[in-house]
């Protein structure tokens, strides 16, 4: 019985190593996989074989066009049948997005809804009904979702939403409430956005990721790892206080980020009904709405200047309605660092607007359910041979 344990364990081990060496490097042939992963060929063409039959990898023809003899067949990540699910609750929308184990996204949906003041049970069944339309369609694709991710505005640890403000939630089980055929894990929105910038996004591997909505969370990435903090905690921007004896906050403090460069902050300062007027208005040239983002966009170089000297960052992605405002925000926010910074190491950080937007925490919430089964596929071997 040891030896056979200590068997499977060993097959799972080098099912992982096999699977991660093509999601890295991929397309790769066989011979090219027992080279890279140190495995005989032997092992490798076996464990290839498993993982075709999954559906886990594909083969994707000959690796050279016109080579003589037996040439040798490269195999990459299949997208036929494994997926995950993110999920997201924001302040005022809902979204739900599917991705297959290569990344591509294949189906979502989201739904506008002013979230504010809602019981849980009542924003998490809407989730429910969207997610439910979302894995049907999965499901019509012929995919197996292995697993989701809800992403929530708020500090998350062991599984509770401790404090939402913007929400009105307080220690609330949020994935447990969902009644879904999945498992489904919870973190926070900012944490999963710098997840999915890190992986469908540029590709840098040590950033901080800030996450601009209704309220202004953040996710600190290095060398390709989230730092959440000794509790899971770490990334709340937006409360980091930039004046003293500054506007009172939905957080019980004062002249936090959030009241100046917060989604409805702006909003307010800009003289705007919604985020499409207020950019329609800067697209005019409007001198109120430019003036907001300038005051908004002061007031986060100041917040980021203290987190730079703290964690010596290097490089700064803004994202969430960030993205949307880079052209009127950047400018300020770099003018600030420059002052701030120059004194004790020159040069600001760079920084540039997120290519994924308000896409960026559902990709990163199903990433993160992708990357565990790169991680382990040996159980959807199992499933796959006792279907």
């Amino acid at each position: 019985m040891t030896q056979a344990v200590r068997h499977e364990e060993m097959r799972a081990r080098n099912l992982e190593v096999v699977l991660g060496a093509v999601s890295r490097g991929g397309p790769l042939t066989r011979a090219a996989l027992a080279e890279v992963t140190g495995l005989t060929k032997s092992t490798v063409s076996k464990l290839v074989g498993d993982l075709v039959d999954a559906g886990l990898l594909a083969e994707t023809g000959p690796a050279r066009a016109g080579e003589r003899g037996r040439p040798g067949v490269e195999v990459v990540l299949s997208g036929e049948r494994v997926a995950a699910l993110g999920l997201e609750i924001n302040v005022d929308y809902l979204a739900a997005r599917v991705l297959d184990l290569t990344g591509a996204v294949r189906c979502a949906a989201r739904r506008e809804r002013d979230n504010r003041g809602s019981r849980p049970k009542k924003v998490l069944g809407e989730l429910q009904a969207l997610a439910t339309e979302v894995l049907a369609e999965a499901h019509r694709l012929g995919l197996e979702v292995a697993g989701a991710a809800l992403a929530v505005s708020g500090p998350v640890g062991d599984g509770v939403v401790f404090s939402a403000p913007n929400l009105g939630w307080q220690d609330v089980r949020a994935a447990d409430l969902l009644r879904l055929p999945v498992p489904v894990e919870l973190d926070n929105e900012a944490n999963l956005a710098a997840l999915g910038e890190l992986w469908y996004g540029d590709g840098e591997r040590d950033f901080l990721y800030v996450s601009g909505e209704v309220g202004i969370g953040a996710g600190l990435v290095v060398n390709g790892t989230l730092y959440s903090g000794a509790t899971g905690l770490a990334g709340e921007l937006g409360h980091v206080v930039v004046t003293p004896d500054g506007p009172a906050c939905r957080c019980g403090g004062n002249g936090c980020l959030e009241t100046y460069a917060g989604q409805e902050a702006l909003l307010a300062a800009g003289n705007s009904p919604s985020l499409p007027a207020l950019l329609a208005a800067l697209g005019r040239g409007d001198r109120v709405a430019r003036d907001a983002c300038a005051s908004a966009g002061r007031a986060l170089g100041i917040a980021l200047t203290s987190a730079v000297n703290l964690l010596d960052l290097d490089r700064i992605v803004l994202g969430g309605v960030f993205t949307q405002l880079y052209p009127w925000l950047s400018g300020p926010v770099s003018e600030v660092l420059t002052t701030r910074l120059g004194g004790l190491r020159g040069a600001p950080p760079a920084m540039s607007a997120s290519r994924l937007g308000g896409d960026a925490a559902t990709l990163g919430a199903a990433g993160r359910v992708i990357h565990r089964v790169l991680a382990d596929p040996a159980p959807f071997l199992t499933r796959a041979q006792e279907a």
